[in-house]
């Protein structure tokens, strides 16, 4: 089974145009998406709608949890009070541009979907199966990573939150980070995503795909989100 896996699309909906694109192009068997559809980016209903119209599963992340009910907090791991003040714009910014349909569609989701496929169990969430904003990063320690396989069960677990793509084996267990589409942070602007192949063997690509960077930088602008945010899509630093 080949699965497609996006995630952390966070409103940008040029990025999410051209990952679609590609999937059809590949033609997976599945398309799952790890959360975080909204915030940060221009596009929220646009971004939810498109993926509403695919039927493609989808798990909550943080930011689609804080806006869907409302909080003026996302759930995030702010550097400093700069990185605060910049998160804090965006979430004041997407609760009065996201309509009440799309915030009902996103108070809808599922912290989790699990899936069977080549004999193999497999656990999708956003963060981690203990909070949907805990980072499990390429670096984390191997302790961490047990506790957390253990808590899971399966043997894939997919997951996002880093925006950084990564595929570790820790005790017979397949940790895979998605990465991001829309606020991808692995150094260059392009959208990234995971194409997944479970079989006699587990596989992860992880599939960049070029787009429209700068329609998404002047959407942001335009739309009056601070110009730190476009400039980060820019240059591909999240």
């Amino acid at each position: 089974m080949r699965l497609a896996v996006v995630a952390d699309i966070h409103a940008n909906l040029p990025a999410l145009e051209a990952v679609l694109a590609d999937i059809d192009r590949r033609q997976p068997d599945d398309l799952i998406c790890c959360g975080d559809l909204v915030g940060y980016g221009a596009s929220p209903n646009e971004v939810v709608s498109r993926l509403r119209e695919r039927k493609v599963s989808t798990v909550a992340g943080n930011y689609d949890d804080g806006i869907g009910n409302r909080r003026l907090i996302c759930g995030c791991d702010f550097a400093n009070a700069y990185e605060q003040e910049l998160g804090e714009q965006s979430i004041r910014w997407t609760l009065e541009n996201t309509s009440e349909e799309t915030r009902a569609y996103l108070r809808s989701l599922p912290t989790e979907l699990t899936m069977s496929a080549g004999g193999r169990t497999i656990h999708f969430f956003h963060g981690s199966p203990r909070r949907l904003n805990e980072y499990l990063r390429d670096s984390s320690d191997e302790g961490l990573l047990r506790e957390v396989g253990e808590l899971s069960g399966a043997d894939i677990l997919v997951f996002a939150h880093t925006h950084r793509p990564f595929h570790r084996l820790v005790t017979g267990r397949h940790f895979i980070n998605a990465g991001s589409v829309g606020k991808p942070k692995h150094g260059n602007p392009n959208a990234i995503y995971a194409l997944i192949e479970v079989g006699e063997a587990v596989a992860a690509h992880f599939i960049e795909v070029p787009y429209d960077v700068e329609r998404a930088a002047r959407a942001v602008e335009e739309a009056g989100l601070p110009v730190e945010l476009a400039n980060r899509l820019r240059r591909g630093v999240g």
